[in-house]
């Protein structure tokens, strides 16, 4: 049985050992401690520990404003909040003025599941993507977010985090490492690509490669975990190589993984292409079994883009 391990956990569990090793570590939270899992944290390090309570856009203020004073703020709030809520904030205090800002979304996409569509964020990516020289990343498993949150540590500049709190399949060994702006290839195979991000997507598209493998089709797997910068150099190469791409995000069609991926084809290497992902409609109430269907973002939608693919290929 694949080993699973708590998103959220793992989170808090690596900002505890970042600030052991570094005071400049400090936490800012929207009165979402126990959603976000940081309570640990806060008992441990009080005096690192800002709840500003229901104001997320003062909370991104206040951490912009720790940034001028050397430390560098973790901020966290659901993922709506921590796009659509705060961009101006985030944009102008923190990104304009060239600071050290950490903002975290929890809960993107589906993930969201009975919060429902007022906090299914569907759009982040492609809010946050826009804005200057701002990475944007989204892990996969417990092993990436402990290894990409500490590369935000030592990444002087601002950054934005999906953070899948749920449990998560274990996809790499612990001493695996990781770049802000390189994909991991999972799986290699030349007749098509699946590119993907995020817990949920990453493990449907490797459910996929499955299937398509009892089909004969050999398909390439890459865990996209950085949006902004993207991995450029691994899109064309398997752009080459597979002459055919799946795009797999756990958000809009438009804007997010699949157009930022679509960029570097239109540009370099055009190849055919298809894009898993949400079709411009808005979030609902669901359980994240009911959600990935209703959604169309499951291995077998992802098999079925792919099928159809290879015949323009």
């Amino acid at each position: 049985m694949t080993e699973q391990l708590e998103m959220r956990a793992i989170y808090n569990e690596t900002l505890i050992n970042l600030a052991e090793e570094d005071p400049r570590i400090v936490l800012l939270e929207a009165d979402l401690m126990r959603a976000t899992g940081t309570r640990t944290f806060a008992e441990k390090f009080p005096e690192h520990t800002f709840n500003v309570g229901v104001a997320e856009a003062n909370m991104v203020s206040i951490a912009a404003g720790l940034s001028t004073t050397g430390k560098i703020p973790y901020a966290n709030s659901f993922a709506t909040f921590a796009s659509r809520r705060v961009f101006d904030q985030f944009f102008i205090s923190a990104n304009y003025a060239h600071l050290n800002v950490k903002l975290v979304g929890s809960d993107p996409g589906i993930t969201a599941v009975l919060n429902g569509g007022t906090h299914m964020s569907f759009e982040d990516l492609g809010i946050m993507r826009t804005i200057p020289r701002l990475v944007v990343f989204e892990p996969s498993d417990p092993v990436s977010i402990r290894k990409l949150v500490q590369c935000t540590a030592r990444y002087e500049g601002c950054s934005y985090m999906r953070l899948h709190r749920g449990m998560a399949n274990v996809l790499y060994a612990e001493d695996e490492s990781f770049e802000l702006g390189k994909g991991k290839l999972l799986r290699t195979g030349k007749d098509i690509a699946l590119i993907a991000t995020g817990v949920v997507m990453v493990n449907e598209a490797l459910k996929a490669a499955e299937i398509l493998a009892n089909d004969g089709i050999a398909a390439s797997v890459v865990d996209m975990h950085t949006i902004k910068p993207i991995d450029r150099e691994l899109i064309i190469q398997l752009a080459g190589t597979c002459g055919a791409i799946v795009t797999c995000e756990n958000h809009q069609v438009t804007n997010g993984l699949g157009s930022a991926v679509a960029e570097v084809l239109v540009e370099t290497l055009s190849v055919p292409m298809a894009r898993i992902g949400v079709k411009d409609i808005f979030g609902e109430v669901g359980s994240l079994d009911y959600l990935i269907e209703r959604f169309e973002l499951t291995a077998a939608h992802i098999v079925s883009q792919a099928r159809q693919l290879l015949l323009r290929k």
